[in-house]
């Protein structure tokens, strides 16, 4: 689908805030307020903004602790498909926040989340590895979040003024 460059603006303006109003987009873009509902309709309709999110830090949360892991998958492509199907099949288990088709030495990232390690660990041996498509996996669990979808955590409000001395 192709854009136009008041579309593209308009979904650059929710990509980095979707709580902003109507109004205010309609005035960022030089559009009627009518023209932003209509466009924004649009983009929701034609599945170009597919959902609104809030992105939270959890590690803030007192009882709220998990572990997220990312998981490198080497599968075999179904004759036909390719990894659709396996993909597929992965995406649908619960534990699943994100699956990726990559280059390189693995075919897929899976993004699972946990309560524990022991729980990621269970999930890999118990589900993703025995399906029959996956030959091997490497597991990495997220130990610390700096930056996640252009957002950065957990800025140091540290005096950044020039030291003057005598």
């Amino acid at each position: 689908m192709k854009l136009t460059a008041k579309e593209i603006e308009i979904v650059e303006i929710l990509e980095k805030d979707a709580r902003i109003s109507t109004e205010d987009i309609a005035k960022m873009t030089n559009l009627s307020i009518e023209e932003a509902e209509s466009t924004i309709k649009k983009l929701e309709e034609e599945k170009v903004v597919i959902r609104y999110v809030s992105l939270v830090d959890w590690s803030k949360v007192e009882g709220h602790e998990g572990v997220t892991a990312m998981i490198d998958v080497k599968v075999t492509p179904k004759r036909g498909v390719g990894f659709d199907e396996v993909a597929e099949r992965i995406y649908r288990f619960k534990e699943v926040k994100s699956v990726y088709l990559m280059s390189g030495v693995y075919d897929l990232s899976v993004v699972i989340e946990g309560k524990s390690m022991n729980e990621v660990a269970r999930f890999v041996s118990n589900k993703l590895s025995t399906l029959d498509s996956v030959l091997s996996t490497t597991t990495h669990f997220i130990l610390k979040k700096y930056k996640h979808d252009g957002t950065i955590f957990e800025q140091g409000d540290e005096d950044r003024r020039i030291v003057v001395s005598p």
